[in-house]
């Protein structure tokens, strides 16, 4: 009997762990990790850990900067670096608006990697960042991400967090979960700001 619950608690012990490794993965694509701190009226607060990202500014409007900025991180992880090496697709693809103008877009790198452990980019716009432990306000929603609607969902969110009392450090962060192709209720996005 006791050998029967003790491969009952392995089994239960094994499930568990795969929901924790799938809760940072999106269909397959690894995630930056975090945790969910609340839910309160369809925002959650999350904390997230320190990762490192791929990412380049871009001038243009989001719609036009978005496709730029993923363009030339997409050719750093297809082979476009020093060794030609390729490295692996995450999710999301983030947009947020840059201090001097333009749009910043970043890529997660696989948690596998460390800043020097990542083959320098060919591309000079390219920068390899350390990104710390943060925390975030973030929204869920599914549809295709206009600019229009992003906006209107980050001005509600920056409501929100200002009626807790809450200080946004960094944001509006725009972030995209699937591909383009991808039928716009099976899609994820989110809007995020970063809070102290």
């Amino acid at each position: 009997m006791r050998a029967l619950w003790g491969g009952v608690w392995l089994a239960v012990a094994g499930m568990a762990g795969m929901a924790m490794a799938e809760e940072h993965r999106h269909k397959g694509y690894e995630m930056p990790p975090y945790t969910v701190e609340s839910v309160t009226d369809g925002v959650e607060l999350r904390r997230y850990g320190a990762h490192v990202v791929a990412e380049v500014t871009v001038e243009g409007d989001r719609s036009a900067a978005i496709g730029r900025g993923f363009r030339a991180l997409a050719g750093y992880i297809f082979g476009g670096n020093a060794e030609g090496e390729k490295i692996a697709m995450t999710v999301p693809v983030e947009q947020t608006p840059a201090a001097a103008g333009g749009w910043t877009v970043r890529f997660t790198m696989p948690a596998a990697y460390g800043v020097d452990d990542l083959p320098r980019p060919r591309d000079a716009r390219v920068r390899l960042v350390q990104v710390a432990p943060d925390r975030q306000a973030v929204v869920t929603f599914t549809g295709l991400p206009v600019t229009a609607d992003l906006e209107t969902r980050a001005a509600k969110l920056r409501d929100w967090i200002a009626a807790r009392g809450m200080t946004i450090t960094a944001g509006p962060h725009f972030q995209f979960y699937d591909a383009p192709m991808t039928l716009p209720w099976k899609r994820r996005n989110e809007v995020a700001f970063t809070v102290e």
